[in-house]
């Protein structure tokens, strides 16, 4: 069952509990659970790089925001998952500095490791989000520089990495746009189209400035840049296009990307927790060119699914099955919970209601 008639997803099957919780393997030293980053699967085998809020035993439930982990896991079935490495641990270092200072701590929180393989490179990038953090102002996680890391071994088998940090691509600065605000860069997804990259970039707080945000400094919002090569330069598209409030006006967070069998690009996205008015579910939208992005629509896995969770967050991928099947894990929080578990669901596509989705979308021109 879905929130939307129109849906292209039927939900099918699913795991009644989270797949990864606090106390199974792997999670030992993890005091507040996971948020964000991507799913892929290789060769029958499913990839998850996710944020582990780690926190350190003994200091406050704040802190697991602070020092985190971008850790990888792998699977055979979604359902059981083994933690292979950690590819970044945050310094976990809070800033008496309010503005952006050149002696503030700018890696202490890290989130959102996306890997992405380039075929120029022969290699798996990473985009990553550091932060510097202030205990003292909203939102803590402020100035969001994002970092490209290109894994040491060749090919697709070197997914794993390790990964070499070789610069940041985008950052603050006085290029960013009002929308960005003091969380921006909060986020980054790069996709292919037509033989140009395109990115999505997240911000929140926003700052004054621009007309379609102004009043709504609390909510979070995603624009796109833009690039001829995965390494960049990059390049943020004008305001006349960021932030896309296509999707949804106030509330677009996490965005990952897949491909669909028609070429469609879909963006699933963290719809935003109920207690904020919102969703509460996660969403996706479509696009043939990768700029214009169709309106919202949101997934309920109940029925088929009987919620454990109270808020839910980020999917974290859509990974093709075949014959129309979808895995996608996600994010979300317990009632009163301080761990955030991973979740599984599978969903199936109508091809008749995506070609009725897609029926007015503009395609990618060269």
């Amino acid at each position: 069952m879905n929130s939307d008639e129109s849906c292209i997803f039927d939900v099918t099957d699913g795991a009644s509990e989270p797949v990864v919780d606090q106390g199974m393997p792997g999670t030992e030293d993890i005091q507040g659970g996971f948020e964000g980053s991507r799913l892929l699967k290789l060769d029958g085998v499913y990839h998850l790089f996710t944020t582990e809020r780690a926190g350190l035993p003994g200091r406050e439930r704040s802190y697991d925001r602070i020092r985190t982990r971008l850790a990888h896991w792998s699977s055979t079935d979604a359902r059981h998952w083994k933690r292979l490495d950690t590819l970044y641990t945050a310094n976990g270092v809070y800033t008496e500095i309010a503005e952006d200072h050149p002696a503030s701590d700018r890696r202490g929180s890290l989130w959102s490791f996306i890997p992405v393989f380039n075929e120029a490179e022969d290699r798996w990038n990473g985009f990553y989000v550091a932060y510097t953090c202030n205990p003292h102002i909203d939102p803590v996680h402020c100035f969001g520089r994002i970092w490209r890391a290109v894994s040491s071994k060749p090919g697709r088998a070197g997914i794993g990495g390790p990964y070499t940090d070789v610069g940041v691509i985008i950052e603050p600065g006085l290029s960013t746009q009002a929308w960005e605000g003091r969380q921006g860069v909060q986020f980054f997804h790069p996709y292919a189209i037509n033989g140009a990259w395109y990115g999505w970039m997240g911000g929140g707080f926003a700052f004054e400035g621009s007309e379609r945000v102004r009043g709504v400094r609390g909510r979070w919002y995603v624009g796109l840049a833009r690039a001829e090569a995965l390494a960049g330069p990059w390049f943020r598209l004008g305001t006349d296009v960021n932030p896309v409030v296509s999707i949804h006006p106030a509330f677009v967070e996490n965005p990952v990307v897949e491909t669909l069998p028609d070429g469609t690009l879909i963006s699933l996205f963290d719809g935003g927790p109920g207690q904020m008015g919102f969703a509460n579910q996660f969403g996706y939208s479509l696009s043939r060119d990768g700029v214009r992005w169709t309106p919202a629509t949101y997934l309920r896995l109940d029925p088929v699914i009987t919620p454990w969770w109270e808020t839910m967050r980020t999917p974290l991928g859509l990974v093709a099955e075949g014959d129309g099947l979808y895995t996608i894990v996600f994010t979300a929080w317990k009632p009163n919970g301080r761990f955030h578990p991973i979740g599984m669901v599978k969903v199936r596509l109508s091809l008749d209601r995506l070609a009725a989705a897609t029926r007015h979308l503009v395609p990618a021109t060269a």
